[in-house]
């Protein structure tokens, strides 16, 4: 009989390390994409910065200054608009890996659920037989 929850652990315990394997694989798929999303907005509004920034070092008088302060306030809504629709890209990824990690942690439990119900249904069969066979010794 402790065959069977011998058994039954073991097979329980390997189909929990598949599950979590698949999770961790996910887990830093989503961080890496993640990180490839930031690190391009990133990118992109550190040169549009740059870019401002010397031209606005350029900037000697009165007349250049009313040129140049349209463009400031345009890479400060740029960069305010890149920055919303990169967390709204980020969180859709969040939402995909969460998404995906849900389905795995769903199938390993249905998984384990299956295999106990087999693990039940075997020991509960061998226990039968046991007992038929204990019941036709004692009547003989």
């Amino acid at each position: 009989m402790s065959e069977y929850f011998n058994t039954q652990a073991l097979a329980l315990s390997k189909s929990f390390a598949d599950a979590a394997f698949k999770a961790h694989t996910l887990a830093v798929e989503g961080l890496e994409r993640v990180t490839n999303l930031n690190l391009k907005a990133l990118e992109t509004n550190v040169a549009a910065t740059v870019d401002f920034l010397s031209e606005a070092a350029e900037v000697r008088d009165f007349d250049s200054l009313k040129t140049i302060f349209p463009k400031g306030v345009n890479l400060v809504k740029d960069s305010a608009e890149k920055f919303y629709a990169n967390g709204q890209e980020v969180f859709g990824v969040t939402v995909k890996t969460g998404e995906a990690l849900s389905q795995i942690a769903k199938g390993s439990f249905e998984v384990a659920n299956d295999s106990f119900k087999k693990q039940v249904s075997a020991a509960q069969a061998d226990f039968s037989k046991q007992v038929n066979g204990a019941a036709k010794k004692a009547t003989r």
